[in-house]
């Protein structure tokens, strides 16, 4: 996974250290994580809070401490604001902030500085979540500044498709913005297209499957 990632900065010109593999270990069996992160996986994400809070005791008990303490975990999936103490209990980085409120309640509970990363729903679906392009200007306005959040990016999930090209110009957008917004880090890119977002700038990919394998296969 980490040749393939390298690859596909080089095809961009881009030094392969700037892009960091965050496994999504939803749902995966712990025995596949730990086995991930003995061969070198440090960023890790989850979906849920109740997922994190599991996956990170099962990896406490099967780790040695210096490699459980070295682990940047990752929030990757719609938070709601009601979960927001438990969750900064869990993650250091939030991948899917998406109003104001959201990251005010983040602000407002955090002891310690965390990193966001702002959604937007470039393909506008309504089953996303994430603001509308026009609307992240004010969405910024709004977090900038809060109290221990660091806005360092931002984040977007592509229409499903069947060839992966056609995530290309999805991700060529959101490099846009953030470069527009003066804004470094680009979460874009999964199992499928995770090639394709790296040559168009993504500093961070959520790959599951094709690290871990498909949930459920015992192989």
């Amino acid at each position: 996974m980490r040749t393939r990632a390298d690859a596909a900065a080089r095809r961009a010109g881009r030094e392969p250290a700037a892009v960091r593999i965050v496994g999504a270990a939803k749902r995966q069996p712990s025995e596949r994580v730990v086995a991930a992160v003995r061969a070198g996986l440090r960023d890790l994400g989850e979906n849920y809070v109740q997922e994190a809070v599991a996956m990170r005791a099962a990896l406490a008990d099967a780790l040695e401490p210096s490699l459980v303490t070295a682990l940047t975990w990752h929030g990757i999936g719609h938070l709601q604001r009601n979960k927001a103490r438990d969750a900064l209990a869990c993650f250091t980085w939030f991948h899917g902030v998406d109003s104001a409120a959201l990251a005010a309640e983040l602000s407002k509970r955090a002891e310690r500085d965390v990193t966001v990363l702002l959604q937007v729903n470039l393909s506008r679906e309504t089953t996303k979540s994430g603001v509308a392009e026009e609307d992240l200007p004010a969405l910024l306005d709004a977090v900038r500044g809060l109290p221990h959040i660091r806005v360092a990016g931002l984040m977007t999930m592509p229409a499903p498709a069947e060839n992966p090209e056609t995530s290309r110009p999805v991700f060529a957008r959101l490099r846009a913005l953030a470069e527009r917004h003066a804004l470094v880090e680009l979460s874009m890119g999964m199992s499928d297209d995770f090639e394709l977002a790296i040559e168009e700038g993504a500093t961070l990919v959520r790959i599951g499957t094709a690290l871990f394998g498909t949930r459920g296969d015992a192989t």
